[in-house]
């Protein structure tokens, strides 16, 4: 594993220092978990099905009742 510096503020520290009591785990074991975790879930791709409803209009809030209306 290679060795990286961070900066944090002292209240970050203070939290990691309190999980790392309650866990019984090291800052650095915390702070990979938690870096493995955010990659993770920033990697995903999302499903096929988002977007499919989208309608392509940026103004339906605000004209919802005309469009509703209208006949095309």
């Amino acid at each position: 594993m290679k060795s990286t510096t961070i900066y944090l503020s002292e209240e970050t520290e203070a939290n990691l220092q309190k999980l790392a009591t309650q866990t019984g785990k090291s800052i650095p074991e915390i702070i990979q978990e938690l870096i493995t975790d955010y990659l993770t879930k920033k990697t995903q791709k999302l499903p096929k099905s988002v977007g499919m409803g989208s309608s392509g209009r940026s103004d339906l809030s605000s004209k919802a009742e005309e469009l509703l209306w209208t006949e095309e």
